[in-house]
């Protein structure tokens, strides 16, 4: 069973990891640990959730959409809420009493209205008012409003988001405002006590409590995550990881679901990969991470002992970017990397966080294993590109084009995004209303899937959308941005 955010599967060319810690740490850095306070251990967890609740706060967001365009929210929570477990959306808040649906109506067709988008959790890390939360609590909103436990409300405005290590920064307008003390994830022992604090189903400082079950526990993601059993839910993402001295050791992030619920084990992002990233979003609103150009592997046990290696260790390079870093610098396909920069690779997905944390520019060694002896290599590492966002203008419908049963409008891919995307068919949405916007679809999606046929183009979809009955469920295979998943959906009546 796949986490949340899914497996990236092979880890293509870019090769990532946690960018470098290049940048001043005094002036730069919004959180010292040389000089946090000391603490104590407290008596019991009442005592840590009250020094520690009030520098937890809500997040909501909220989006302008055209009149007739679909609100989200409304009915079918739990089909939204399996697709926002899988994709990292933010659940909806209840709608306003004084935004009825006939009101809506009733404006003018070109009028944009703010709409609630979603909650998530965020906690303060800065007297001056930074707040650090999940990147995709705030992705695509409009607008960010954080709610502090004494009830004031305050208009944010984000920093910066990295959508790799799902870390965003916002800052509010305020000064002397409660602060987290970060901790040190590498000291974590599995049995320990933590609690996490957020605001799960938009119900604000919720405080639920569990041991550390693993440490730098690989889901195949881009960082290696704390797993715990502490109780996360919907709007708890974003919310601090807490330890019993007082002091944030991760935020919470994902969760190990069949249901898309809570099952017994979740996920939380390392605070000190996290604040790295932080600290390059409020210094520059973007992080800069290495490259070298390979698709890696794993190293297995026959694999090792066929090759001569002592043991199973190393990253298989299973593809060579041509005319990358690694080209130029003399690594082929079947090279093991022993070693980065002096560093041990023990298992493959060692080595793009080490090559992330790396400065583009560079020179670095590598130790490899090729043809039954190791060997020493230098190459220069390269800029990993940032993730491209697609342009509002991109997402745009036709104009004489209308939804269908499922309240879509899709068009075809054009080759050039087949090709880019690795797929030979599927659809992109261009616009979600109805029972598509209830389950969570929106512009940009990729849909290949409905039920057991893959998608081919937009006729194809359209005609087997119409043949649905809608006293069943259906699903699409969904993708966004990397992953992809089922997403399960009935068809409107009366469309």
């Amino acid at each position: 069973m796949k986490t949340i955010s899914f497996a990236r599967g092979f880890l293509l060319m870019a090769l990532f990891g946690t960018f470098n810690a290049l940048l001043p740490t005094t002036n730069n850095m919004f959180i010292s640990r040389a000089h946090a306070a000391p603490v104590t251990v407290p008596a019991d967890f009442a005592d840590l959730a009250e020094r520690t609740g009030p520098a937890v706060v809500n997040i909501r967001t909220t989006e302008r959409v055209r009149q007739g365009q679909g609100m989200p929210g409304g009915e079918d929570e739990e089909m939204q809420e399996f697709f926002r477990r899988f994709f990292g959306i933010p659940m909806p808040r209840q709608q306003q009493p004084d935004r009825t649906p006939r009101n809506r109506r009733q404006a003018p067709q070109s009028q944009e209205e703010e709409v609630p988008r979603g909650v998530g959790s965020g906690f303060i890390i800065s007297a001056d008012g930074f707040v650090l939360t999940n990147a995709h609590v705030v992705e695509g909103a409009d607008e960010v409003y954080v709610t502090l436990t004494d009830k004031r409300e305050f208009k944010a405005k984000i920093i910066g988001v990295d959508k790799r290590t799902d870390v965003a920064v916002v800052k509010i307008d305020g000064k002397d405002l409660p602060r987290l003390i970060m901790g040190d994830p590498s000291k974590l022992r599995v049995g320990e006590w933590v609690i996490a604090i957020g605001s799960p189903f938009g119900l604000d400082n919720t405080v639920t409590a569990g041991i550390i079950s693993a440490k730098a526990r690989d889901t195949g993601e881009y960082l290696p995550l704390i797993q715990t059993d502490v109780a996360v839910n919907p709007g708890n993402s974003g919310g601090p990881l807490i330890n019993m001295r007082g002091e944030v050791i991760g935020i919470n992030s994902q969760i190990y679901s069949r249901s898309g619920g809570y099952m017994g084990i979740s996920f939380a992002v390392p605070i000190d990969e996290a604040v790295r990233v932080a600290d390059q979003l409020r210094t520059t609103g973007k992080v800069t991470r290495g490259r070298i150009g390979v698709q890696i592997g794993e190293v297995t046990k026959d694999v090792a002992e066929s090759l001569g290696l002592a043991r199973a260790q190393g990253a298989l390079i299973q593809r060579v970017e041509p005319g990358g870093p690694a080209e130029k610098g003399g690594l082929e396909a079947g090279d093991i990397i022993l070693k980065y920069n002096g560093a041990p690779i023990e298992k493959s997905t060692d080595l793009p966080r080490l090559v992330g944390a790396t400065k583009p520019g560079t020179r670095v060694a590598l130790t490899i294993w090729r043809k039954g002896a190791s060997r020493d290599i230098t190459l220069t590492v390269a800029e990993l590109e940032p993730e491209k966002l697609a342009k509002k203008e991109e997402r745009q419908s036709k104009p004489d084009q209308t939804a269908n049963a499922l309240g879509l409008i899709v068009s075809d891919l054009s080759e050039a995004q087949k090709k880019e995307l690795k797929i030979e068919g599927g659809v992109i949405v261009d616009e979600s209303d109805g029972a598509a916007a209830r389950v969570g679809l929106r512009s940009g999606d990729i849909i290949l899937r409905l039920n057991n046929t893959d998608v081919k183009d937009a006729k194809q979809f359209n005609a087997l959308v119409a043949k649905l009955d809608p006293k069943k469920t259906a699903v699409l295979l969904v993708r966004r941005g990397e992953a992809s998943q089922f997403v399960p959906i009935r068809p409107s009546n009366g469309r």
